[in-house]
């Protein structure tokens, strides 16, 4: 194995430049729209992504699930468009679109043949001022957005759970609130709503513009000046200010029940530093930790709880830095066949402690940064991925040079970094502990 690994190192180091010969180039233009144009000539393709810095948290109390509701009624008609129309043309033109919302951006994409480039923008522009809605629009989306709630978290006791566990986790930050929306709010959106979130936030000065793929800035400055450079820039949009959390200071804990829960587990989250710019040193120790616990089969959580001591059938540990404010670092324990919630959660914890009394494996550390190191060179093929990486970080208030400087981060932290980042993180106070798990059987 150790010959291997080295191959694998000798194999990969020549490519480890590559990490920062990504070709980014930005600009501004005079209303305010940010521009990020990432270079990749090996294929006719090209992906336009335009970020809006707004998502559910920016919501107002009262219309949860309008930034979501939102994403959908984009698709409906502009002054120059009939409903239907915006995907109809992609398609007709050989590409793709879509869309989605998350708690601090609404993104749209196209992905298409780089000769059609212009008629994206076109279009894109369009319903970024043009927006055409009527009462019968809002009806029938509402149904929409509705139905989709009802099946994706309606008839999901586990869905239910992780949005109940997540307005437990937040006490005051907006992040307590689901996307989609709380169920009886979403009746209540209205036109009145939905057209004050669009005016207020779907403006150039709060948009990126993100064009990867076979071009070259200057055919995209050019564009984008053309179709988006006209558009005015909004003079009242407000400061980004969401309310923020208190100082946390009691464990909670929860259990949900639900007659369709087949499979009971135990899940436990902590409030935890999101990346931010200029200072992504402690994100990279979470990320890092993340790996170390549940990143797969080598992984501490997995080895002890599902190899050793058959105590779980699955393990896992979730943290995702990208967030404009604090997150969260998440385990979950899926225990065997005749292991109680109770235990699982005590094998848990003792597995926690032993870890943070003797440390991490240095070999393992050593090949969870080449793996990530790897995974980063590899992301480089795909030019819509790279968008992507760009505008959800530029939306969360990063920039360009943090999403650079990112994987040499990674490579730098250390075991003293990840260690001090585990004992700050794995506070009890700022917890909460959930059971999901089906109703208790009454003799």
């Amino acid at each position: 194995m150790r010959s291997l690994f080295a191959s694998f190192l000798l194999a990969i180091a020549p490519l480890a430049p590559a990490l920062a010969e990504d070709q980014v180039t930005s600009f501004a233009l005079e209303n305010g729209l940010e521009v990020v144009v990432i270079e990749d000539h090996r294929a006719p393709v090209v992906t336009q992504m335009v970020w809006y810095r707004a998502g559910s948290a920016d919501e107002p109390p009262g219309a949860s699930g309008v930034a979501h509701f939102l994403e959908h009624l984009l698709f409906k008609g502009t002054e120059t468009m009939e409903p239907g129309e915006f995907s109809a043309t992609v398609a007709r033109n050989g590409g793709s679109d879509n869309a989605f919302t998350s708690y601090d951006y609404t993104a749209y994409y196209q992905r298409i043949a780089a000769d059609r480039l212009e008629l994206m923008m076109r279009m894109e522009s369009d319903r970024m001022v043009n927006l055409q809605l009527g009462e019968g629009d809002i009806a029938t989306e509402r149904d929409v957005i509705i139905e989709e709630r009802n099946q994706r978290v309606e008839n999901n006791p586990s869905a239910l759970f992780r949005e109940q566990k997540n307005a437990v986790q937040y006490l005051n930050h907006r992040y307590g609130v689901p996307i989609i929306g709380w169920q009886h709010e979403m009746h209540d959106l209205g036109l009145e709503d939905t057209l004050a979130y669009y005016r207020t936030f779907y403006a150039p000065n709060n948009a990126i513009l993100v064009v990867a793929g076979d071009v070259t800035p200057e055919d995209v400055r050019q564009l984008a000046e053309t179709y988006y450079g006209p558009i005015p820039a909004n003079p009242d949009l407000p400061e980004r200010v969401r309310p923020q959390e208190p100082r946390q200071m009691a464990e909670r804990r929860m259990t949900f029940r639900d007659d369709r829960v087949a499979q009971p587990y135990v899940s436990r989250s902590y409030i935890a530093p999101e990346r931010d710019s200029g200072a992504q040193e402690e994100a990279a120790a979470l990320t890092l930790l993340a790996e170390i616990l549940g990143g797969g089969s080598t992984s501490v959580l997995t080895q002890k709880l599902q190899f050793d001591s058959r105590i779980a059938v699955q393990t896992g540990v979730y943290y995702s830095g990208l967030s404009l404010d604090d997150t969260t670092f998440s385990l979950v324990v899926v225990p065997a066949a005749g292991v109680t919630l109770d235990q699982a959660e005590a094998a848990m914890d003792d597995v926690l402690t032993t870890f943070l009394e003797t440390g991490i494996d240095a070999d393992q550390l050593e090949r969870i940064k080449m793996q990530v190191r790897a995974s980063e060179i590899y992301a480089r093929d795909d030019a819509g991925g790279l968008a992507n990486r760009y505008g959800r970080a530029l939306a969360q208030g990063l920039n360009i040079a943090d999403v650079q400087a990112w994987p040499e981060i990674l490579q730098n932290t250390t075991e003293d970094d990840i260690m001090a980042a585990a004992r700050k993180v794995f506070d009890r106070n700022t917890s909460v502990t959930g059971w999901l798990m089906a109703p208790e059987v009454t003799q």
